[in-house]
């Protein structure tokens, strides 16, 4: 199979491409970091020699970035999996945070989704299957205080999610949005995980590859997960 992987040059999006290149797959990933992108590469390539792979970076916040994007994957061919998963936090409230952080959260964690996913599906629609996995976020869910922009544009992406699922039921591509708390991720910076308080990225991973592994009549629409204690 084709999989697309955006933010994948470390945290979950690393270890979905972990997970799929284990079984030998097509795996294409991205990243903004072209330097952090070709060191996640090569460690790919050294540790899964029976895969594939394909890497190019693109600046998901910008439209024209995000439709270069699908063409290029498109490029090589149709992917059977797409995971939306490039994202951006920046921690505030709605009546302080900076200017523009609205704007950039946004184009980040849903616009990027948004025009790359329109891009592809039309060669997906003709293979009448595919996998569109959005990892969103409990902030999707619930307001919290400090949650600001970023809570606001993961609930728009659950809407994208939920639009998409309804629109692409009669073309056999099954989508799911994936709710995830906290996430031992770069945005944890140097946290002490060692009690194992908070999950680990490959936790989502397992969860998008056993997905896409159900028989045609099954599509898990949205998954959420919490550390085993509860979000922090």
């Amino acid at each position: 199979m084709n999989i697309l992987i955006t933010g994948a040059s470390q945290g979950i999006g690393f270890a979905v491409a972990e997970i799929f290149a284990k079984k030998g797959n097509q795996v294409w990933i991205t990243s903004r970091n072209e330097v952090r992108l070709y060191q996640a590469l090569e460690t790919l390539q050294t540790q899964y020699p029976d895969a594939a792979f394909r890497a190019k970076a693109f600046d998901l916040s910008v439209k024209e970035q995000a439709i270069a994007l699908g063409n290029w994957a498109l490029g090589h061919g149709t992917p059977d999996i797409l995971v939306n998963n490039a994202g951006l936090f920046e921690p505030g409230n709605v009546t302080d945070e900076p200017d523009g952080a609205l704007e950039s959260q946004m184009a980040t964690n849903l616009y990027s989704a948004y025009h790359l996913t329109r891009t592809i599906l039309p060669a997906m629609k003709e293979k009448r299957r595919g996998f569109i996995f959005n990892i969103c976020s409990v902030a999707g869910l619930q307001a919290y205080p400090g949650g600001g922009a970023y809570s606001i544009s993961k609930f728009a992406l659950n809407g994208f999610s939920q639009n998409l699922r309804e629109e692409l039921k009669p073309h056999g591509i099954k989508v799911a949005a994936l709710f995830p708390g906290a996430v031992k991720t770069a945005s944890w910076g140097d946290f002490d995980n060692s009690e194992k308080r908070i999950m680990e990225a490959a936790d989502i991973a397992v969860l998008i590859e056993t997905a896409t592994r159900l028989s045609d009549a099954a599509c898990v629409e949205s998954i959420i997960l919490r550390p085993q204690l509860g979000d922090l």
